[in-house]
């Protein structure tokens, strides 16, 4: 259960011209700008930055665990594993996102991810992929922010 919890903790996430005045491609970068400001802050681990990057009533749906509603709910979370695990350490996070679709303020997309984190001393390597939908809402400050989160495991890919 720790491990699932730690990928999902790790895990975890598009604009039309007439509503924002901003051209699909203009969306579709700023969406892009977004995801990597998600991969930077789960390579760093840092909750804080993970938190802002959801929007207050955000919802995080993860599997065999209840909705998670709310920045408070999921930071709660976010803090319980770090408080479980100290000393882990991302080794490497890879995140690759697709199809892109934008709506006025809305946007999704999914993504594949592969995380590999280093534990304590003694604890084996962890080494999880997982897939993700993102639904993204821009308020006012026309900042992209997680709405709503849909993970669940993946399986490592042929090479």
């Amino acid at each position: 259960m720790g491990r699932l919890l730690l990928a999902l903790a790790a895990s975890a996430v598009c604009v039309s011209c007439t509503t924002t005045g901003l051209s699909f491609d203009q969306g579709s970068r700023s969406v892009e700008a977004f995801n990597r400001s998600l991969s930077q802050a789960t390579t760093r681990m840092d909750n804080t930055a993970m938190v802002a990057l959801w929007e207050n009533d955000g919802i995080s749906l993860l599997p065999a665990a209840a909705p998670m509603v709310g920045k408070p709910k999921i930071a709660r979370f976010l803090a319980g594993i770090s408080a479980q695990f100290p000393h882990a350490r991302m080794q490497s996070f890879d995140m690759q996102c697709f199809d892109i679709e934008t709506s006025g303020d809305w946007a999704s997309e999914w993504c594949r991810e592969h995380q590999v984190i280093l534990l304590a001393k003694g604890r084996p390597v962890f080494d999880s992929r997982g897939k993700m939908l993102l639904v993204l809402h821009r308020d006012r400050d026309h900042v992209w922010r997680i709405h709503t989160e849909m993970w669940n495991q993946g399986r490592a890919q042929a090479r």
